[in-house]
Formats: C-alpha cells, structure tokens, sequence
C-alpha cells in the first residue's frame, strides 16, 4: 500500500512515509541532479513491463544503449530514412496462389 508507514521498509528506493527523517538527511548529501535524477526509461521498461532491453535475445549477452531518442522529429526523420532505403519489393514474384504444375500421364 502507497500510504503505509512501512512502504520505505519494503521498496527498493526507500521511498514512503516512513523513511521521512532519512529522506532529508539524502537530499543534503547529494547534489540538485542525484536528487531530482528519476529512473530510466530503461529502468521502467524493465519493472513496470519486465522488459530487459540490455540483454541481447539472440546471445543472452550485454546490450549497451547509446542513445534515446525522444524528439518526434528526429524520429520522423529517421523512420523515413530507413523506409527510402528499405529494398523495394520485387515485382516478378509469383502470385502466392496457384494451381499445382501440370503432369503428364503415360499410359
């Protein structure tokens, strides 16, 4: 429960009502950017959906994220890039339904 005094005991962050002593002695020590620094969207990715984006899926191995794109522009931009250069497809395809090739029958 959000309101229990015993939310800081259980919590990872040590937040709740009661732990408000320690709180303010914390924000003392640490700089203005620790104090107001909140979780990454790579942090909330994985505890709110339990997806783990800094783990490869193919090799199980360590994923560094360089980057977080978040202006919709530079994502427009980026997402139109990509689909020019995407490989258009191929026009000579067979259509995907027809009939099975003809056999002659010897007698």
């Amino acid at each position: 429960m959000p309101n229990s005094k015993h939310c800081a005991l259980v919590t990872p962050a040590k937040r709740g009502k009661g732990n408000k002593s320690q709180v303010h002695n914390e924000t003392e020590e640490r700089t203005p950017v620790e104090r107001h620094a909140a979780m990454t969207w790579v942090q909330r990715l994985k505890r709110v959906f339990n997806i783990d984006i800094e783990t490869c899926v193919e090799c199980d191995g360590a994923v560094k994220v360089i980057a977080c794109i978040e202006d919709p522009v530079v994502i427009k931009k980026i997402l139109a890039h990509l689909k020019e250069k995407a490989s258009p497809e191929p026009t000579n395809l067979l259509p995907s339904v027809r009939a099975p090739p003809q056999v002659e029958l010897f007698g």
